[in-house]
Order: C-alpha cells, then structure tokens, then sequence
C-alpha cells in the first residue's frame, strides 16, 4: 500500500470495500496505529468483521517457531496486534479470487478487468452465457462487459469490433468454439460520485460513492404520496348519470357466422 494511502487509512474509516485494496502488511500497520484511538477496545469486534470479509484470521495462541512456520506454509503472514497493553500474534491472509464463487459486491471493484477475465476463463470455459445472473449482475456493478460470437479469421480483422474495443480501453478475452470464438471485452466502470450537500459556508463537495455508504443519502429524501390526491379535471361518479349505454358489452361479431331473426326461417316444427 502507497504511503499516503496508509497515512489516512486507519481502523475508523475501513469498510467492507477499501478493505479489499489492503494487503496483510497493511492490516498490521493499521492496528499499530491502532492505540491512537481512543475507541479501539469497543470497536474492537466490529473492526475484525470487516477485516474478515476480505482476510482469513487465526490467532497464534502457541508462539513456537514450529507452528509459526506452519501458518507461514500456508501462506499467512503472523504479526502482533497490540491493543492498549495486551499483545496477541495473529496469522492473517488476503482472500484469493480465483473463482467466479469468489466474487462479491465488494471485492467486484477492487480487482483488474484482466484479472476478471481469467477468473472467467476458469469457470470451464464456458464463456458468458456459462455464468448464472447473479454472478452476472456482480460484474457489472463493477465492469462494462460485452460480447460477441464471430468466425475466428473475422475477430482480428482491421478497423473491426475487437480493435475499436481494445483502443477504448477493454480487455480482451477469447473463448473457442470450434471454427467460431467468443470474444468477451470488459472494461472497469468509472466510480460513481455523489454530491454532499454542503454547509452555509461551504463549497459542494465532490466524493466516490463507497459502496458501504450507497443509499445513506436516500433515507433523507421524502417522497409525497399523491396516489389519493384529487384531480380536479377528474369529475365525480355521479349514479344518476349512469344509463344503460353505461353497462354495455360490446364484442366482435363474425360477419360470415352473423345470424338475424330476419334471415332465420322459423316453423311450427321447430316448437
């Protein structure tokens, strides 16, 4: 993590989806900090389930260099996390994403438009329509995706789809289907940015939306229930003005079938 990213990152601002552009250093760099705050020991709880959502944590209860190493095997990065005196070791590791399992809407738009091409790529090779809609609707919160399915002399051709996508900027990932390929181009969406409403004497401020905050701001706006709300070029239902011509049934008639009583021949037999 840059440095001036860790300068203004701390344990109070982290959430469920900056937590994901940290790495296992940086978590413990967070917690070193962490006895400035005042508030540390009762968030305690609440700062390890977001650091959860995105990093395995055990606690080393045994501090031997032999069980050290195990969790080192694995991947994991043991640290000391120091909150007021009491010192714990602890062994953390970043969630992969490997697998289209592993996304999520929070971790959705802190990973490569590259990176999101091969974890579909390894989802059996079964291009876009392989994926259910709910992984589908995960992507593109994140990412501008579109496909297309062309014979494979015609994918590469000049001035063709796939050399204006790959000049706007998409990433590229091919999928073969016998003489024909699946052409995926994903492109990371730009960050959505709301306004705050500023103060007296401030200026309008310009901020990304987060995805933990998304709808904060739409608890504060009243909408007015018009639904019972009299029009007044709505006239009342008046009974005494309703007639037989209210009530009638009209239907569409078969010319060729059309029967009157004056083509129809009645006899004395037919009673």
């Amino acid at each position: 993590m840059k440095k001036e990213k860790t300068d203004r990152m701390c344990l109070r601002n982290l959430t469920k989806g900056n937590v994901w552009d940290l790495q296992e250093s940086d978590i413990f760099a967070l917690w070193a900090n962490a006895d400035k705050e005042d508030d540390v020991v009762e968030n305690q709880k609440r700062y390890m389930g977001i650091i959860r959502t995105a990093f395995d944590m055990e606690e080393v209860k045994v501090d031997k260099p032999e069980i050290i190493a195990k969790y080192e095997a694995r991947g994991m990065q043991v640290g000391s996390i120091a909150i007021k005196d009491k010192e714990q070791k602890w062994a953390i590791k970043k969630h992969p994403i490997n697998r289209i399992t592993d996304l999520n809407y929070e971790n959705i738009h802190h990973i490569s438009a590259a990176k999101l091409l091969e974890v579909i790529d390894r989802n059996f090779g079964g291009g876009w329509d392989s994926l259910n809609q709910s992984v589908k609707d995960i992507i593109l919160d994140g990412f501008d995706v579109s496909t297309t399915t062309v014979p494979k002399e015609r994918l590469h051709k000049p001035g063709g789809l796939c050399e204006i996508k790959l000049n706007d900027g998409y990433e590229l990932l091919e999928i073969e289907k016998g003489a024909w390929v699946e052409a995926i181009f994903a492109k990371v969406k730009p960050k959505v940015t709301k306004l705050r409403k500023p103060l007296d004497d401030e200026e309008p401020e310009e901020r990304p939306l987060d995805a933990d905050e998304a709808g904060d701001d739409d608890a504060d706006v009243e909408v007015e229930d018009t639904y019972y709300d009299k029009d007044e070029d709505d006239d009342d239902l008046d009974d005494e003005s309703l007639t037989e011509e209210s009530y009638r049934t009209t239907y569409d008639e078969d010319p060729e079938n059309e029967l009157s009583l004056e083509d129809a021949e009645i006899s004395d037999e037919d009673f």
